[in-house]
């Protein structure tokens, strides 16, 4: 399941980049609109923020803004800062693999071929999705 901490993520970048081109958005804002608690969103924001996909304003007129376009913001890049890894298991992730401590040959493991199609049908479509997707009307 998605954590509220990525889903949370997701929609207050959605929410800042549908306010691109105007002041920066203020996080109570953001906040209000989407209906999440200010001090679990500022958590949030400081993890976009230190991955490059937001920046800050600090001051009268400050705020947080988007630093490249909505269309190179790839959702897998979103997934893995906020959510890890995208595969359900450490023996078929690309970027944070680990072998499985039950398993003693992941060639003939039964569940290992299942989990490589689910990792790739996800990336297939995180890959494919960008910001600019998740905020078209």
């Amino acid at each position: 399941m998605l954590s509220k901490k990525t889903k949370y993520g997701l929609k207050a970048l959605a929410y800042v980049a549908k306010h691109k081109g105007e002041d920066p958005v203020q996080i109570g804002a953001i906040a209000k609109s989407e209906n999440i608690s200010q001090k679990f969103l500022e958590s949030i924001m400081l993890t976009l923020r230190k991955a490059g996909f937001l920046g800050s304003k600090k001051g009268k007129g400050g705020g947080y803004y988007l630093r490249r376009q909505p269309e190179e913001i790839k959702m897998v890049e979103v997934m893995r800062i906020l959510e890890g890894p995208v595969s359900m298991v450490p023996c078929v992730s690309l970027n944070f693999y680990e072998k499985c401590d039950d398993c003693p040959d992941e060639t003939t493991c039964s569940v290992h071929s299942l989990m490589v199609q689910l990792r790739d049908s996800n990336l297939a479509v995180l890959n494919k999705n960008t910001l600019a997707d998740l905020i078209a009307e």
